[in-house]
């Protein structure tokens, strides 16, 4: 076993539970057992939206602070990273938790069209809120939607707002955004390492295209992302019955390509961060 993979697992996302599965996590202890179970299974890093007591994304920053609060607590050394998407947020509020000092944070470097509505990300937005993770130490995931995100974030980097080695997460399925085609992970990949050397990166894929998409990142010796913000089936037929059930199949995969499941502190060391407290 060599190359660890860094498994990271997006719990809950922000679309209404009764659209989805009704395993995903909403409540703060729902999400704090669903990390734990997942952080078991071989996750280390986990991606986190919060709801409100409506099952609506949310932005508010008790809520953030608990669920932080309970991972650090039963999930030793586990990347906490926050979301600050834009679905049922207005701006201002996007990074409104920010402070609370996550190890990660996500990062659109543009906008992009999603299936029923335009996610704006403005060139100014984006540098506040990359100054402001900078600012609390917080590591951004630069969540690339479309090929200029990734030539946006390397003119990013050189001008100090965010730091290198950079961590980028591309994302493939989403309908008017990037197709789920190899080729197209694979060209991308070849650029990240032209225009940012040393910079990380992961890879998720949404709905059908999630098992697939892990199947080419360990490959690729890239990481991988899971859970069901991103997909809500096991198969064709059925649901997921849990985040960890997803993990544990990427789990399983990794010894498939030879690739060890990265441990917590592997994790720390190889997306460039302080080890845990």
């Amino acid at each position: 076993m060599q190359d660890p993979c860094v498994i990271s697992v997006a719990i809950t996302g922000s679309i209404p539970r009764k659209k989805d599965n009704p395993a995903i996590p909403i409540s703060v202890a729902e999400q704090i057992e669903s990390t734990h179970a997942s952080y078991e299974a071989g996750a280390t890093l986990v991606h986190v939206h919060v709801r409100d007591d409506q099952e609506n994304s949310s932005s508010d920053p008790e809520r953030f602070a608990a669920v932080q609060e309970g991972i650090r607590k039963h999930c030793p050394g586990m990347i906490v990273q926050f979301s600050t998407g834009g679905r049922g947020r207005e701006p201002e509020q996007r990074g409104a938790m920010l402070y609370l000092r996550p190890d990660m944070a996500s990062l659109a470097t543009g906008s992009v069209n999603f299936p029923t509505t335009v996610y704006e990300n403005p060139p100014g937005f984006v540098r506040a809120l990359a100054a402001t993770m900078r600012d609390f130490d917080i590591k951004p995931e630069i969540e690339i939607f479309d090929l200029a995100m990734l030539y946006n974030t390397a003119e990013l980097v050189r001008e100090g707002l965010i730091a290198a080695p950079a961590h980028v997460q591309f994302v493939f399925g989403i309908k008017n955004a990037l197709p789920a085609r190899r080729e197209i992970l694979a060209f991308q990949v070849d650029q990240l390492q032209k225009i940012l050397p040393g910079a990380t990166w992961t890879a998720a894929g949404i709905g059908r295209h999630q098992l697939e998409v892990n199947h080419w990142t360990l490959e690729l010796g890239g990481h991988c992302r899971t859970g069901l913000e991103d997909n809500v089936r096991w198969d064709k037929g059925t649901l997921a019955a849990s985040n960890a059930q997803l993990v544990r199949r990427v789990a399983n995969l990794c010894e498939q390509y030879g690739r060890a499941v990265a441990t917590p502190a592997q994790a720390r060391q190889l997306l460039g961060l302080p080890p845990a407290a």
